[in-house]
C-alpha cells in the first residue's frame, strides 16, 4: 500500500486500523477494542488489555528462539569501550534488578526515578521497572539539584536509581553530591537509593545507599508483572512555560502498538537490523527510540557516550555507522550543524565506509533545508525530517520510508501520519487555506501511545494543551500546509513575531541566513521595537575556516533576508556569535534571548547545556543597543 492509502485506510476506521497494529504485540489479555471515549476530551487506548512492556521488549525474543541476537550496543568514545548485551543476557541482567527491587518493596504503581548517563545500565533500570509494573521517570544526569528535587517531590518515587557520575569529553560530572542535595532539598524522601559506582569517580556511600551489584546479590529473578493497557510505563518532564516541569504520562498499551508500529512504517527497519538513535535517555528520543521501539521491534539499539564533535573528532557518527552496520540512523539538526560547522567539506566523512545506512532522520530542532542539502551531498542517502514532541512520544508528521519515499520538499517534515489529523487554525479558531500562517492543531482524540493527561495535574492537561481550540490539541508551534498537504512548521507559536502589523516566522528568516556559504548555524529572535511592535534580530555561528569579516557577513546577511523576504521583514540586526544557548537536547533557548534582549528577568532554565553562553549573548546584544541593564 501506498502512504495515501495507508493514511485513508486509518481515516475511514481508525479502530480497526489500531486493532490491526495491535496484533503485532504479545498481549496476557488482549484488548476487545481500541478506542474508549466515554470520558472524552480524556480518551483512552485498549483500556481493557493487560500486557507487560518489558515483556514484549525483551523475554519474547528470547522465547522465539532470538536469545543470541545483540540487543544492546554501549559504544563509549569517551572511555575508549564497547560492549555488547544479547537479548538473553539482557533478560537475566533485568529480572536480576527487578527481583531486587522487588525485594525491596517497589511494586506496581509506585514510581522510581532514574538519574543515570548514557550506559546500559540505564536501559536496564527502565526495563526493570517496567518489569514489575513500577512507573520510572528519567532524569538526564548531571540536572541540578534543585531542578531534580521539584521531579522528586511531584513524583515521590519509593526508590532512585543513579550513577556515580557521567562523563563528558573534557570533565568527569559527580552525580552523588547533585542527588544527595536534591533528597535534601526535597520534601519527599526515597527509602532507598541504588548507586551504580563507575570508575572514573566512585561515590561515597551512606546509610541510605545501596551499591548496584550487591543491591542484586542473592535476590530471585522477577518475572513480568501484566498491567492494565492504560497503566503508565513512565513520567517523563518536559519544561514548561510557566517554569514548572510538565510530568507527561505514558500509557503501556498504546505506547507498545505504536512504537512497533513506528520501526518498520517509519524507520524502515526489520527485527534483526541495527538501529541508532544519537540521543540521550533523559528525553522522550532517549525513551522511544534508544530503550524500547526498537527493542520491542527486536532491533538491535546502540547507546552512544560521547559527541557528534570531540569525541574524537566530527567523524565519529560515520566511524560508529561503520563499525555496527547501522541500518536506519536518527540525530538532531543541531548535531548534524556542529559535525558541519567542523568538518564543512566532508572529508571526515569520506574516511568511512557508509554502505550499511539506508537513511538519516532529524528532529528535535527545525531542520533548516542548509543542514539537510549538506547531509544529503555528503552522504548521498536520504535526509528526512520529521516533527514529534515529548507530549506525543513518536513521530507526528513524517515522510513515512517504510511505507513509501515521498518527493522530500525542503522545510517541511512532509506529511502527517496515522492517528494525527493536522490542522491550521487562527486565533478564533478557524481553519486557514492551504500556505496560511496560523497554529498547528490537531483533531482529537490524539492517537494511542501519546500522553493522555500529565501526572498530578489533570487541570493543567486541560488548561495547557486542550482548552484553547475546543476538540483539538494545541501543539504549540506555529505553520502551515501546502497544496500537497505537506506541513511547515515554521516555528513556536511564541517565536512568530509581529512587526508592524505583519505577522513574520522566525524560521523562515533562519532558513535565508542558514543559506550562508560561511553560516554554520544560526537563530532568530523577536525583540520589542518602540514604532513596530517587534523587529527579528538574527544571531549567526561561523563554518571553521571562514574567512570573511564580521561586517561583511552581518551585511550579506542583512541583504539576503531583504532579497529573499522583503522589506518587510524590516531585518537590520544581527550579530556574529561563536555559539548559541541551547538545551541539552540541542533547542536553541529563544525564548531566553528574547528576555535578555528586552531586559526583562528570566529564570535559568534547567536544561541549559552551558550558562555562560548566555553572558556571550548578552556582550553580542549590547553594541546592536539591547540588553542594556
Amino acid at each position: 500500500m501506498a502512504y495515501r492509502d495507508v493514511y485513508k485506510s486509518w481515516q475511514d476506521d481508525p479502530e480497526a486500523f489500531w486493532m490491526k497494529a495491535a496484533e503485532a504485540i504479545d498481549w496476557d489479555t488482549p484488548p476487545s477494542k481500541a478506542l474508549f471515549d466515554d470520558n472524552a476530551p480524556i480518551y483512552e487506548w485498549f483500556r481493557d488489555a493487560r500486557v507487560n512492556t518489558c515483556y514484549n521488549a525483551v523475554d519474547r525474543h528470547v522465547e522465539a528462539g532470538r536469545g543470541d541476537q545483540v540487543a544492546i550496543i554501549h559504544d563509549s568514545p569517551i572511555t575508549n569501550t564497547i560492549s555488547k548485551i544479547t537479548y538473553r543476557e539482557l533478560q537475566t541482567r533485568v529480572a536480576s534488578l527487578a527481583g531486587a527491587l522487588q525485594a525491596k518493596g517497589v511494586g506496581k504503581g509506585d514510581r522510581v526515578i532514574i538519574y543515570m548517563p548514557m550506559v546500559a545500565e540505564a536501559l536496564d533500570a527502565m526495563l526493570a521497572c517496567s518489569r514489575i509494573g513500577a512507573i520510572h521517570s528519567v532524569v538526564f544526569g548531571g540536572f541540578a539539584a534543585n531542578e531534580l528535587a521539584v521531579r522528586i517531590d511531584d513524583a515521590t518515587p519509593k526508590a532512585i536509581i543513579a550513577a556515580s557520575c557521567g562523563l563528558e569529553p573534557n570533565r568527569v560530572v559527580s552525580y552523588k553530591p547533585l542527588l544527595d542535595g536534591a533528597i535534601e532539598l526535597a520534601t519527599h524522601k526515597p527509602d532507598f537509593t541504588v548507586i551504580l559506582q563507575r570508575d572514573q569517580d566512585r561515590a561515597t556511600m551512606t546509610d541510605r545507599d545501596v551499591d548496584w551489584y550487591e543491591f542484586q546479590q542473592g535476590v530471585a529473578p522477577a518475572d513480568c508483572v501484566p498491567v492494565e493497557g492504560t497503566h503508565p510505563v513512565y513520567i517523563l518532564y518536559t519544561s514548561g512555560t510557566t517554569g514548572a516541569p510538565k510530568g507527561v504520562v505514558r500509557p503501556t498499551a498504546g505506547h507498545l502498538v505504536a512504537l512497533n508500529w513506528t520501526m518498520k512504517n517509519i524507520y524502515n527497519v526489520d527485527p534483526g537490523d541495527v538501529w541508532w538513535a544519537a540521543s540521550d535517555v533523559g528525553w522522550v528520543v532517549g525513551h522511544s527510540y534508544i530503550c524500547y521501539g526498537p527493542l520491542i521491534h527486536g532491533n538491535t539499539t546502540i547507546v552512544f557516550e560521547g559527541k557528534p564533535i570531540g569525541t574524537p573528532d566530527a567523524g565519529t557518527f560515520w566511524r560508529v555507522i561503520q563499525d555496527h552496520n547501522v541500518k536506519s540512523f536518527f540525530t538532531a539538526p543541531t548535531a548534524f550543524r556542529a559535525v558541519k560547522r567542523e568538518d564543512p567539506t566532508g572529508e571526515f566523512v569520506k574516511k568511512y565506509d557508509l554502505s550499511c545506512l539506508d537513511q538519516v532522520f532529524l528532529a528535535g530542532e527545525r531542520a533548516d533545508p542548509d543542514t539537510i542539502i549538506w547531509a544529503q551531498d555528503q552522504l548521498q542517502k536520504p535526509v528526512i525530517d520529521h516533527w514529534w514532541q515529548t507530549e506525543l512520544g513518536y513521530p507526528g508528521v513524517c515522510n513515512p520510508v517504510g511505507i513509501e519515499l515521498l518527493d522530500v520538499k525542503l522545510g517541511s517534515p512532509s506529511v502527517p501520519l496515522p492517528g494525527f489529523g493536522m490542522k491550521i487554525l487562527d486565533d478564533d479558531g478557524n481553519e486557514l487555506p492551504s500556505g496560511e500562517l496560523g497554529a498547528i492543531v490537531i483533531k482529537l482524540p490524539l492517537p494511542p501511545g501519546t500522553f493522555p493527561t500529565l501526572w498530578n495535574a489533570p487541570e493543567r492537561f486541560l488548561s495547557s494543551y486542550l482548552n484553547t481550540f475546543p476538540g483539538y490539541y494545541e501543539t504549540g508551534d506555529a505553520g502551515m500546509i501546502d497544496e500537497d498537504g505537506y506541513l511547515y512548521i515554521m516555528a513556536r507559536t511564541d517565536d512568530v513575531i509581529n512587526v508592524a502589523g505583519h505577522r513574520l516566522s522566525t524560521g523562515g528568516m533562519e532558513e535565508v541566513l542558514a543559506a550562508h556559504p560561511d553560516v554554520a548555524e544560526c537563530a532568530v529572535i523577536g525583540v520589542t521595537d518602540a514604532l513596530k511592535g517587534q523587529l527579528p534580530m538574527g544571531f549567526v555561528c561561523l563554518n571553521k575556516g571562514a574567512t570573511t569579516t564580521h561586517e561583511d557577513i552581518v551585511k550579506d546577511c542583512i541583504k539576503l533576508v531583504r532579497d529573499k523576504i522583503g522589506p518587510v521583514a524590516a531585518f537590520k540586526l544581527c550579530a556574529v556569535v561563536d555559539r548559541l544557548p541551547k538545551t541539552r537536547s540541542g533547542k536553541i533557548l529563544r525564548a531566553t534571548m528574547v528576555k535578555i534582549a528586552d531586559s526583562a528577568e528570566f529564570k535559568m532554565p534547567a536544561t541549559i547545556d552551558d550558562p555562560a553562553i548566555l553572558d556571550e549573548i548578552r556582550e553580542a546584544l549590547k553594541p546592536l543597543g539591547y540588553a542594556k541593564s
